[in-house]
């Protein structure tokens, strides 16, 4: 018996009354008698405790109480380290029936099936027969044993042992009356021996950093609006709407006092009614899934289920995008599936094996980031990641996900030397099994969310990103235009008597902006690590570097393509990004910047209403060059459509300090035209050289186009002309 106990007889007597109790405390009875005299005498010869002599079992009890008061202290903190949460025979009963529960649910996430996985792992509320408790069900195929260790039992080891589910890759256990809110870890010991203690992988709420354990929740209680309800019921298509994206990281958006993160309950308060006077359309965060390191922004993620303790409760971040839904704001979540966190208590080595990353060191490790990729070619983790996405968007309402890092995991040489990868099985240096998971991915989330934006951030010219997966295509619906967006800020920064020699920086993207659906991201990227802001990067003395912005402004939301801005830009912040410290608003009530505000504002608000800009976007009907050629001058203009006959924008950039009269645009008809917006004019801080009045068509010697129109063309500006109806 004391074998089967795990007790070692050779040792003393101490140990052995140390070894008993701590095996009666690991059982699931509910009620463990020791006679504590026959456990002192283990290992003797005398046996004291004998039948029908009373005085001999007194005397040994109190000799143990008065003698040995050492081991009776030591007993006590025992008893206290092993502090066991409330059962019954019932649930003893149920230690015994839960290991079927989910079965199916487990194979088909074994098998890569399983999308809705986060329903069935990790620490769930549950009623089991009358038991009231948390069933925790852990992946962990290669591990030795794991306990559950917390507050309830003194975070120690050898309490809550999981068993193994009759899936024997997954363990199991239950634990009744475990109290909301208690802090958790998983102590497993891997198939290398180690014990080492982890979060769950899938924990709905974590303990804010430096604290990493997970914590025991409920995602019920919060009810949405029915505004909400109204936002879900009425969701439509994105491509022929108007699309303009605020990009904001939440915890430098704003600080309150002592520069303390905001939560998401105040912020809802402010950011949603600020993003909608705007007129933008949209919000994209920046990740905020669980993350040790603030500096890393959210792209470094231990918990991928776990809305980050930084902000608040799951129930606080629900509440943030009902206020943003009420007021017709969208909200996007950028999302990291392609390498994650190596921290000691996250996923790296989860047990004691490359569980999650890929075992292959040259496809595991990222030198540059010092992560680890996840293993796409492996079942469970499409389970994963797949049920991640998922839960994003059916648990929180979320609209879109952005996914991070594309070209990272498409690319088995992404920034890597020769003998850092190995190509694949046709040679190639494609990631096979990463292609495989995005359409896998792409094609679960349309099946369930049609209307979602799943949007690229693939730095490449991979081809057919945004296309179907049946067309052959990754699945997404957009792609971010790097090309675009490192062409034109490139240009932005060029001496306006060199532009001319650099012209194809401006017309280039024109060429295939319709062989993607494209988002056009003026993102926090670009106002970081040296390279300046956006005002900054911007050429010339003080009042061109606002005149060049303006002008950049206008002719981006003119351009094919849904629009994104990183915060700050909107009032053309000077100083870069500081992910530590809140936005500069004090800037806004200096002239220019003040101006600059108000410019964005009534240019996005432009945008929405017409319909021309933002119609046709992803149709090659909605774009006309009129002149892409007048490189000595550094002009282009050019028209966007929309689907109505009549209903289209000449668009007209200067992007030269020069200010020409009388210059000629050719038109395709006769007619009354007027300038409906300038961004040189002078209640946004320009020189107001503009277009006043109706200004007629006149006839020219061309069978393509036959009329023309004469304006004044403001200096590093861009002008929007439409025809009277």
């Amino acid at each position: 018996v004391l074998s089967y106990m795990g007790v070692d007889i050779k040792s003393n007597d101490e140990q052995m009354v140390w070894d008993i109790i701590k095996y009666a405390y690991k059982s699931i009875a509910d009620t463990v008698i020791i006679p504590m005299q026959d456990i002192l005498c283990l290992g003797r010869e005398a046996r004291m405790n004998i039948p029908g002599v009373e005085d001999g079992n007194w005397k040994w009890q109190l000799d143990f109480s008065m003698i040995n008061k050492d081991i009776v202290k030591k007993l006590r903190d025992m008893s206290k380290n092993f502090s066991r949460t409330p059962s019954s025979k019932l649930a003893l009963q149920k230690q015994k029936d839960i290991s079927e529960i989910n079965q199916d649910q487990l194979l088909m996430f074994l098998e890569g099936r399983n999308f809705n996985s986060y329903e069935v792992l990790g620490s769930r509320f549950c009623n089991i027969d009358g038991v009231e408790g948390v069933l925790f069900t852990l992946w962990a195929p290669n591990a030795q044993s794991v306990s559950i260790v917390g507050d309830f039992n003194g975070w120690n080891p050898d309490s809550n042992i999981m068993q193994r589910h009759k899936v024997s890759e997954f363990l199991i256990s239950f634990i009744p009356g475990l109290p909301y809110w208690s802090a958790y870890k998983y102590a497993i010991k891997g198939f290398d021996g180690k014990i080492v203690l982890k979060a769950d992988p899938f924990a709905m709420h974590s303990e804010t950093r430096p604290k990493t354990a997970s914590k025991a929740i409920r995602l019920e209680g919060y009810n949405w609006s029915s505004e909400e309800r109204l936002w879900q019921q009425n969701k439509s298509s994105a491509y022929e709407k108007p699309v303009n994206i605020y990009e904001v990281h939440l915890g430098s958006w704003k600080r309150g006092e002592g520069n303390r993160f905001l939560s998401y309950r105040e912020l809802a308060s402010e950011l949603p009614q600020y993003v909608s006077d705007l007129g933008y359309t949209h919000i994209e965060i920046m990740p905020i899934m669980e993350h040790p390191l603030d500096a890393s922004w959210g792209y470094q993620v231990t918990g991928y289920y776990s809305v980050s303790s930084r902000y608040g409760t799951p129930q606080d971040f629900m509440y943030f995008v009902d206020c943003c839904h009420k007021l017709g704001i969208g909200v996007i979540l950028d999302w990291v599936p392609g390498h994650f966190c190596k921290d000691d208590h996250g996923l790296y080595q989860f047990d004691g094996t490359t569980l999650y990353e890929y075992q292959d060191m040259k496809k595991r490790e990222n030198q540059n980031w010092g992560t680890a990729y996840f293993d796409l070619g492996k079942n469970e983790v499409i389970s994963f990641l797949v049920s991640n996405a998922v839960f994003w968007l059916d648990v929180f309402h979320i609209d879109g996900l952005r996914t991070d890092a594309v070209a990272s995991i498409l690319y088995l040489d992404y920034e890597k030397n020769k003998n850092q990868w190995d190509p694949n099985k046709y040679g190639g240096r494609e990631n096979l099994e990463a292609v495989k998971f995005l359409r896998i991915l792409n094609e679960a989330l349309f099946d369930r969310f049609p209307y979602i934006m799943s949007i690229a951030e693939e730095s490449t010219s991979w081809p057919l990103v945004s296309a179907p997966c049946y067309m052959g295509g990754l699945g997404f619906n957009y792609k971010w235009n790097m090309g675009w967006m490192n062409d034109l800020l490139k240009y932005m920064e060029i001496d306006a008597i060199y532009r001319k020699w650099n012209h194809n920086l401006i017309t280039f993207s024109l060429m295939y902006t319709y062989t993607e659906n494209y988002v056009l991201p003026l993102s926090h990227d670009e106002v970081v690590h040296g390279k300046k802001s956006l005002i900054d990067k911007m050429w010339g003395d003080y009042w061109k570097k606002f005149a060049s912005l303006r002008m950049f402004y206008a002719y981006m939301m003119a351009h094919p393509g849904k629009k994104l801005l990183f915060m700050g830009g909107e009032f053309a912040q000077f100083r870069e990004w500081n992910f530590n410290e809140s936005l500069e608003w004090s800037m806004i009530d200096l002239e220019m910047h003040g101006l600059m505000y108000k410019y964005v504002r009534q240019l996005n608000h432009f945008y929405k209403s017409d319909h021309s800009l933002w119609e046709l976007d992803h149709n090659r009907d909605g774009f006309v060059w009129i002149d892409a050629n007048n490189y000595n001058q550094s002009i282009i203009s050019f028209i966007r459509r929309g689907k109505q006959e009549r209903d289209y924008t000449i668009v007209i950039c200067n992007f030269t300090p020069e200010v020409y009269e009388g210059y000629n645009v050719d038109v395709f008809e006769p007619g009354e035209y007027e300038e409906v917006f300038n961004s040189d004019r002078g209640i946004y801080g320009g020189s107001n050289v503009t277009n006043e009045g109706i200004i007629k068509s006149i006839e020219k010697p061309s069978k393509d186009k036959p009329y023309s129109i004469k304006l004044r063309i403001p200096p590093l500006a861009t002008i929007y002309i439409k025809p009277i109806i």
